[in-house]
């Protein structure tokens, strides 16, 4: 029971009934609306990211005052929450009722997808563990995940460890991936500058040099010309082996 002067612990945007808001008369900014702020939104954080993010910086951006913006959202945390969902409806989905689509190539699209918006969108990742995520993009994402899932062939009862596999997987990956790529852009070097300076840093220092001699091998093996390449090699292995995984699991015996 709520305690008289304690304020309800805030659950979501999609969840407290609040109206939706357009355009509004008396003076609004013309062209201002939800969906324009939110676009707004999701551009500073990919350029500035989410620390500097402010809704003074916002309304500087759209060029209108604070008080215009928190006439279409009550809090920052629901501008944040609406950014977190528009990113997803980024995701060319595949049919999972499509006749004659394989399961596994879905899963592939899915997954390649999901960690393309975590890379493409750094400031993704921490907001995943914030919110709900129940807006009307992330549950069509949610429901196509569920509808490949079931035609694995897995019973009922590994269907949820299975998607946390692989997508707890790709969030990981696409995580220290878009983390790497935004730390190369703020010391002003490409992602293959920064491999290489920081290669030759820990192949240097007494605590680190042993370790990265003994890997020499998997580096060798591991190929790619590039960065680039070397991710996207580590993935697509990565996420067979979850694959190869699942089929294991199909043919065990109950």
């Amino acid at each position: 029971m709520e305690k008289a002067g304690q304020r309800a612990a805030r659950t979501s945007v999609w969840l407290e009934g609040k109206a939706r808001r357009s355009a509004r008369g008396g003076g609004q900014p013309t062209g201002l609306d939800r969906e324009r702020i939110t676009s707004a939104t999701v551009r500073l954080l990919d350029s500035e990211g989410l620390a500097k993010f402010s809704m003074r910086r916002l309304a500087a951006e759209l060029n209108v005052t604070a008080m215009s913006v928190y006439w279409y959202v009550d809090t920052k945390d629901d501008l944040l929450e609406l950014a977190l969902d528009a990113t997803y409806g980024e995701l060319d989905l595949p049919d999972p009722e499509a006749d004659g689509e394989d399961w596994r190539d879905q899963l592939r699209v899915l997954a390649r997808g999901y960690r393309s918006l975590l890379v493409r969108h750094p400031w993704m990742s921490s907001l995943v563990g914030t919110f709900l995520n129940i807006g009307p993009n992330s549950l069509v994402f949610s429901r196509f995940i569920h509808g490949v899932i079931r035609r694995t062939g897995l019973p009922a009862h590994g269907l949820a460890a299975a998607i946390s596999a692989v997508f707890q997987f790709v969030y990981g990956f696409g995580t220290i991936e878009g983390q790497f790529n935004a730390r190369s852009v703020q010391v002003g070097m490409t992602p293959d500058e920064y491999f290489r300076d920081a290669m030759s840093a820990v192949s240097q220092a007494p605590q680190t040099a042993d370790l990265v001699k003994e890997a020499e091998d998997i580096m060798a093996a591991r190929g790619g010309d590039t960065v680039e390449e070397m991710w996207e090699r580590d993935f697509d292995f990565a996420l067979d082996l979850l694959i190869a995984g699942i089929e294991a699991m199909v043919r065990r015996p109950a």
